[in-house]
């Protein structure tokens, strides 16, 4: 399982938080969409953001 952090920039612009849906930050250097409102960070893995709540880091 390889991390890439290259995300169309096109589907950032429509992804929301599943469990609030509210915006999402990209956060580059972490790889990961970060959910401020939900404290929830969803990584992206080989490009493809993985927008599962149970996948997501609790910050």
């Amino acid at each position: 399982m390889s991390t890439d952090t290259s995300v169309d920039p096109r589907l950032l612009e429509i992804l929301v938080c599943p469990v609030t849906k509210g915006p999402l930050r990209y956060d580059r250097t972490a790889g990961e969409l970060v959910s401020e409102k939900a404290g929830l960070a969803y990584p992206i893995r080989d490009g493809i953001p993985i927008m599962l709540p149970d996948e997501a880091r609790k910050f």
